[in-house]
């Protein structure tokens, strides 16, 4: 198990998206069944760090775009219910698939759980993400979202083809549906919470890569609650989100410029570090159970083992380390305050028919 880890958490900047450029995927078949490979890391060029801080200051605006296509209709469709009529089975369906993806990959939790967020902020929670535009002019295909692992793509596409292969609910499932019921999926079969997810979401049709602006890995409190209020959630849901880290893995250079001597860090942690990034590349965002979904992380920053400069600070800062405290004493808080969380992160940016939205029949390509 630990060398298969190892292997699937290095990266390799040369794989692709199904090939997603080559000019036959203009009119796809939709039977097709090929499978997603990403680009794993960030280039390091001077130009592309530039450019990088500049997303940081223009998220705020862009973000809360985003927020605005989210209409109060549209979000008010949205139920536990929405599918006991059409698609009655769609939930074991899911779950079933999403235990087969996670036999096959260790990190297909994780993967589907930051795909979900990677979605949701961005464009509101319709599935935008997946789309490949012949043109390359998508999501996936930004810097912040070459990060995502293949793992969590493909597990949404088989759990899409598991539930159009019932007849009664073939291609009257949204994908952006499915992508949440995977991630409540990811989260339990992991160790997490077992919550109802609310559905009723409509697939976007639009995907852009100038569209992309997420955190980053060393936001301060500051920037991360301000992006995180430009979605509509607080402090209290940004820290419960950060949890989401117990489970997955970063790339060294995510965190590599924290081993110089960065007091926030454990100096044995830091050279523990050191080590792993000197032989695979990458290092767990929760070391001490890195593929159960628990408090872990939380005890983990108040030993100042946090991977991440925006994960210590949730600690270092007066501010927030009240709430980690409190979720590292106690799982089931963090269990509540979590779910409470992604509910409200699952309402960000809801489509509807009257607002462009469709039920796409391969997550990859609107209709």
């Amino acid at each position: 198990m630990d060398q298969k880890l190892s292997e699937r958490g290095r990266h390799t900047p040369s794989l692709s998206y199904i090939n997603a450029t080559h000019p036959s995927l203009a009119k796809p078949p939709r039977a097709q069944t090929q499978f997603i490979t990403f680009q794993a890391c960030l280039s390091s060029s001077s130009e592309e760090k530039n450019i990088d801080r500049m997303r940081s200051f223009h998220f705020v605006v862009v973000l809360a775009l985003a927020v605005a296509i989210s209409s109060p209709l549209a979000a008010a469709q949205l139920s536990q219910n929405y599918y006991a009529s059409i698609c009655p089975n769609l939930e074991n369906i899911v779950r079933g698939s999403v235990q087969r993806s996670m036999q096959q990959s260790p990190i297909a939790a994780p993967a589907t759980l930051r795909l979900f967020f990677h979605d949701c902020a961005v464009r509101g929670c319709d599935a935008s993400v997946m789309i490949i535009n012949p043109n390359g002019d998508d999501e996936w295909r930004n810097p912040d979202d070459q990060t995502l692992k293949p793992e969590g793509f493909t597990t949404v596409i088989a759990a899409k083809a598991a539930v159009d292969s019932d007849p009664q609910c073939r291609n009257r499932v949204s994908c952006a549906d499915i992508l949440a019921l995977a991630t409540r999926d990811s989260v339990f079969l992991s160790g997490g919470p077992n919550y109802a997810v609310e559905l009723g979401r409509f697939d976007g049709r639009v995907s852009t890569r100038n569209s992309v602006n997420l955190p980053h890995g060393n936001f301060n409190l500051d920037q991360l609650t301000g992006y995180f209020g430009s979605l509509g959630l607080s402090p209290t849901d940004m820290v419960a989100l950060s949890g989401g880290h117990t489970i997955g893995a970063a790339s060294c250079s995510f965190f590599g410029y924290r081993l110089g001597g960065d007091p926030t860090m454990d100096p044995n942690f830091a050279a523990m570090l050191r080590g792993s990034c000197g032989s695979s590349g990458f290092a767990f965002l929760d070391a001490a159970t890195p593929l159960r979904f628990d408090n872990a992380f939380y005890q983990n920053l108040r030993a100042g083992r946090g991977l991440l400069g925006s994960d210590q600070t949730l600690y270092s800062d007066p501010r927030s380390r009240g709430l980690v405290d409190r979720y590292a004493a106690n799982q089931g808080a963090f269990f509540n305050d979590f779910v409470a969380a992604m509910t409200k992160l699952g309402r960000v940016g809801v489509k509807s028919p009257a607002t462009g939205g469709e039920i796409r029949r391969d997550c990859r390509f609107p209709n």
